[in-house]
């Protein structure tokens, strides 16, 4: 339930930042620097949640059939499938591996 939480508060921030930015600038352009820190903020939060979700453990590591899947997502992604077969690719992945 916390991961929901954090995503739910990860996406207002976010929508904030975005609606925070025409208000205060108006018509002006970000600076560049500016500019180029906002396009990969996001992203950049977005791949520190998957790994710590993907093999984060009790302060350890682990190593499991997540990890699989993530990398199955990945080539899935890398083959530039569609966002909804790179999840069924991951989570069908996942599956079979902890079924086996």
């Amino acid at each position: 339930m916390t991961t929901w939480i954090v995503i739910a508060v990860l996406g207002a921030v976010t929508m904030m930042f975005k609606a925070a930015g025409p208000v205060v600038l108006g018509r002006r352009e970000l600076p560049a620097r500016v500019a180029s820190v906002v396009d990969v903020l996001a992203p950049a939060m977005l791949a520190a949640l998957v790994v710590t979700q993907t093999v984060g453990g009790d302060r350890e590591l682990v190593f499991d059939e997540r990890l699989a899947g993530v990398a199955a997502g990945a080539v899935a992604v890398w083959l530039r499938a569609p966002l909804i077969v790179v999840m069924v690719v991951a989570a069908a992945t996942a599956a079979l591996i902890r079924l086996l």
